[in-house]
């Protein structure tokens, strides 16, 4: 990891932009900078050592402080998510930052984030496999989901358990795309190619890096985290059902600090903290239009409609 760096690079361009975008002695007249009580709740299942640069600057250019609350890498997002849930008629989060989108969906359905404005993308992370480059070289590796069901893989597969996160939400929308019975299909000859089923995406980095699986399924940022990390590990574009993760960030219905939520809320959407994302590893920058249009959008209601009965599935398959 790159642990404080980003933070140099965001100070930087902080300097050039956000100065500009909101003068500090509108901002401490407007939230009372110096306040022991001048602060935001953030949930946010963005990893720990992203999110803390981006919420440094946050207050060095505002004088709000954050408190955040992180999620786990085994559950990630759907902790924060069931707390939200919890929450619903004493809130006690103003902002939830979250690195996929289906469960942001999944809380504005459920009422918990405000009316208006309630949530917004930024940036995005894609879907890969990741290969060990000393045991397969780039020709020879698989390029597809269904390849990962080949002889060829048996043993050698990592991936996310996929009832959490964004391995969840992938599996879900190949649900839409192959249609139900050949991803259930799919899914089984999955399983009878003896993959390891991991506690996170991380963790499928690790395994592949480490020799003990030759290919993964994982997110793009975790895979450049291990390349930085020294690990003999390579991203692989996926050539069909390709899936792309975006950021979001929300404000909660009856926030107890709606001002600053706001604040924040707007602070996540600029530009310079894409870059900074970018330029740390945790992100591709930001969704163009050109780069969405090679990959199919799912159809987010009918994933949220037909959820239920799927994630049951996917436990009777994948849990023992």
């Amino acid at each position: 990891m790159r642990g404080r760096e980003p933070y140099s690079v965001f100070s930087i361009e902080c300097s050039r932009a956000l100065r500009v975008w909101l003068g500090l002695a509108f901002v401490c007249l407007l939230f009372g900078c110096g306040r022991s009580d001048n602060f935001v709740v953030v949930y946010t299942s963005q990893d720990q050592v992203y999110a803390e640069p981006v919420f440094e600057g946050f207050t060095e250019h505002t004088g709000i402080k954050v408190r955040a609350v992180y999620d786990s890498e085994a559950v990630k997002t759907v902790g924060l998510v069931n707390r939200l849930l919890a929450e619903k008629s004493n809130p006690q989060c103003d902002v939830f930052w979250n690195n996929e989108e289906l469960r942001t969906r999944q809380l504005e359905r459920s009422g918990v984030l405000r009316e208006t404005d309630p949530w917004a993308p930024f940036g995005f992370r894609k879907r890969q496999l990741v290969i060990n480059t000393n045991q397969l070289n780039n020709p020879d590796c698989p390029r597809t989901l269904l390849a990962l069901t080949n002889a060829s893989c048996r043993g050698k597969i990592a991936i996310a358990y996929p009832l959490f996160g964004t391995t969840a939400t992938h599996f879900l929308a190949l649900r839409q795309s192959l249609g139900e019975l050949e991803w259930e299909k799919w899914c089984r000859a999955l399983v009878a190619n003896k993959p390891l089923l991991l506690d996170g995406n991380s963790v499928v980095v690790k395994m592949v890096g480490s020799g003990e699986a030759w290919i993964g399924l994982t997110d793009s940022d975790d895979i450049k985290a291990g390349a930085r990390e020294g690990m003999p590990v390579q991203a692989i574009d996926l050539e069909e059902h390709g899936f792309l993760i975006r950021n979001t960030v929300s404000v909660i219905r009856n926030a107890p600090h709606p001002a600053r939520a706001q604040a924040l809320f707007e602070f996540l959407q600029k530009n310079v903290v894409q870059e900074v994302l970018k330029e740390a590893g945790a992100s591709e920058g930001q969704l163009t239009r050109e780069i969405a249009a090679k990959t199919q959008e799912p159809d987010w209601n009918e994933i949220l409609r037909t959820q239920e009965a799927a994630v049951q599935k996917l436990k009777e398959i994948f849990l023992r």
